[in-house]
């Protein structure tokens, strides 16, 4: 597929916004961070994930900001994370000395008194948000002049703050501003100073030496010392450890994709509630400079089936029934189900601008809220009765107080499944009777079909059974084009990269020749150096007019899609294209510029992750099976 010059040609080239794909991500699981390849936080709202900012130096380089780091080098030697952990680790080295930074959203064990616990709806576990954000610096040789520069910037940069001593000497201030009842307590060993709205600390550490800072905006007390900032850095980082040891990851080259993907999950899980968001971000341009920025600090129903699917598959069991949990909540309260809700259930998620920001590369507007929540879109029964039915096949049992929701689910396919919507891609253009909508109708009323008649509901079953067919026959009547390829919507013979999910929810076997021409199809049409467009814009009426990049998950479903078609070498070859693309730290945004391989859109982003989780699984296992039938050929032409 041919298309114009490369998307942002020429955007980057004297940019002060480092790289999406350079930013390092910190979670407690209530809030996260972005931190800068210099050492800066540059994203930070409280708090909760989805709160105002308080850093925002992201989406304006006036918006504040949190540093820490060598005086005059703003480009470390090295970054990681903790292996399986969500500790980052920088190192910085100069002709003078080497030192390491150290940063965490630091977990603690469960703090009962905790102001902000009733918000739980999830059972509680032995740890916690300790609501601290640490920074810890060792000199591990030579000597280095450090700086410490804190300056926040309350409400999206709207409100900024002015700095008090607490009375604990030079070592601890409190941040404030005018119209916010938050507080930031930022405590340290070494000596403060206040510049306006900056909190600032410069210091020469020789071999051996080692300073602390801690950002804290909760009653729970901060480290005071170094040790005890150690201690609980070294407390964060067996908690990551010990819980992705929980986790069933396979022995494959690949299995540090997995790890590094579930931790990120996790991340971006809000505890309180079991919600998983979709990014951590708002407003990170999907085209850059254009307008397609949308706030993505929601939790999405659709992202239900791929996560439960993806928990379920790596053992962690506990977040997988958090998540449906959440998801029963909302869909028992609510008698329409909104395609997302806010991280403890929100409905009102109303979208506004942000005039005061000048957007991540001057990507304009920059949005808080979605106004998506609003949207008609079809498939979000279908995403409730799979995730239903994935949790119910897990478990062989079907809570007695989810059968009524589910019924009022599959009622609502069954009653809307022939009325066009916006799509899985909540295009802001004309309503249409999307394709993949159909097809998640036909599982909201064939999942529900088999739950009737797991309950041992003959009739019930039948019924549903006798609408899921004439769905289905509806669909392979109008959603087929004439060169054979499932389409988009009905009446356009363009391609869709959601198409690529009938196989992977078994609307059709995968040996059907109409799903093979369509993978393989979207696999040669739909691509731009061999990475998947969710459309082709030029030919899909989305209410916006810039072109965007190629959607990872997208790329990740063709890999699950070839595998499934049986084009396993091809699946296997896209999939280390992609896995390529990972930032340095191993993340992943929600697009990639097929022409760069920058990261486009927020970050990260939790579908991308749990597409690339069920793209690398599909390999494995087809590895595996090709193993097995290599073992059994050679078996049979050896002599006994």
């Amino acid at each position: 597929m041919t298309t114009d010059p490369p998307l942002g040609a020429g955007l980057y080239e004297f940019s002060p916004f480092p790289h999406i794909a350079d930013y390092a991500f910190l979670s407690d699981c209530e809030s996260t961070a972005l931190v800068a390849p210099s050492g800066n936080v540059e994203w930070l709202c409280l708090p909760r994930m989805d709160s105002p900012s308080v850093f925002a130096a992201v989406l304006d380089r006036d918006a504040g900001g949190f540093r820490i780091g060598p005086t005059d080098l703003r480009v470390p030697s090295a970054r990681r994370y903790l292996p399986g952990t969500m500790v980052l680790e920088t190192s910085w080295g100069s002709p003078t000395g080497w030192i390491v930074v150290r940063d965490a959203l630091l977990m603690g064990p469960w703090h009962h008194e905790d102001e902000l616990s009733h918000t739980h709806r999830r059972a509680p576990t032995d740890y916690d948000a300790a609501h601290v954000l640490l920074r810890t610096v060792r000199c591990v040789s030579g000597e280095m002049q450090v700086t410490l520069d804190c300056e926040p910037v309350f409400d999206y940069g709207r409100r900024p703050a002015r700095w008090d001593y607490t009375g604990q000497n030079y070592h601890q201030g409190v941040a404030r501003a005018d119209g916010t009842d938050l507080e930031l307590t930022l405590t340290t060993d070494m000596r403060l100073g206040f510049e306006k709205a900056r909190a600032k600390a410069r210091t020469l550490l020789r071999e051996g030496e080692t300073r602390f800072c801690a950002l804290s905006w909760t009653a729970h007390e901060p480290p005071r010392t170094f040790e005890d900032a150690y201690g609980r850095l070294v407390w964060t980082a067996h908690h990551w450890q010990h819980w992705l040891a929980r986790g069933n990851f396979p022995d494959h080259p690949w299995r540090g994709f997995l790890e590094r993907s579930a931790l990120t999950l996790k991340g971006l899980t809000f505890a309180p509630s079991g919600a998983l968001v979709a990014a951590a971000t708002t407003s990170l341009p999907e085209t850059p400079g254009g307008e397609r920025n949308w706030d993505y600090r929601y939790t999405w129903i659709r992202d239900s089936t791929f996560a439960l699917w993806g928990l379920y598959t790596l053992g962690f069991d506990w977040e997988a029934e958090d998540f449906f949990a959440f998801i029963a909540d909302v869909a028992e309260r609510d008698s329409e189900l909104q395609v997302m809700y806010g991280v403890d259930g929100e409905r009102d998620l109303r979208e506004h601008v942000i005039e005061r920001l000048g957007g991540y590369e001057g990507a304009r507007p920059v949005r808080v809220g979605n106004a998506a929540y609003k949207h008609r879109q079809n498939d979000v029964w279908g995403a409730v009765l799979e995730s239903f039915y994935i949790h119910t096949r897990s478990r062989d049992h079907l809570d007695e107080r989810i059968w009524p929701v589910l019924k009022r689910q599959v009622q609502s396919a069954i009653k809307y499944w022939r009325e066009p919507d916006r799509g899985i891609w909540e295009v802001r253009g004309e309503c249409r009777h999307f394709t993949s909508s159909k097809v998640m109708c036909w599982v909201a009323v064939d999942r529900g079909a088999r739950l009737a008649r797991l309950r041992d509901d003959p009739k019930l079953a039948e019924e549903w059974r006798a609408v899921a067919d004439e769905i289905h026959a509806d669909v392979c009547a109008h959603g087929v084009s004439e060169r054979g390829t499932f389409r988009q919507h009905y009446g356009t013979d363009v391609l869709d990269a959601s198409l690529l999910l009938i196989p992977l929810l078994r609307f059709l076997p995968p040996t059907d020749p109409r799903v093979r021409a369509t993978v393989l199809a979207i696999a040669d049409d739909l691509t731009l150096d061999d990475l998947v467009l969710r459309y082709d814009p030029k030919e899909t009426d989305d209410g916006m007019a810039a072109e965007e990049g190629a959607f990872t998950i997208c790329s990740f479903w063709l890999v699950s899609a070839l595998v499934e078609i049986g084009e396993y070498t091809r699946a296997r070859k896209l999939c280390e294209k992609v896995l390529s693309f990972a930032s340095p730290l191993g993340l992943y945004a929600e697009e990639l510029d097929p022409y760069s391989g920058r990261h486009l859109g927020n970050y990260p982003q939790a579908f991308t992750h749990l597409a690339l989780i069920n793209a690398v699984i599909h390999i494995i296992r087809a590895e595996r099976r090709h193993v097995t039938e290599k073992m059994w050929q050679t078996s049979e032409t050896e002599p006994l």
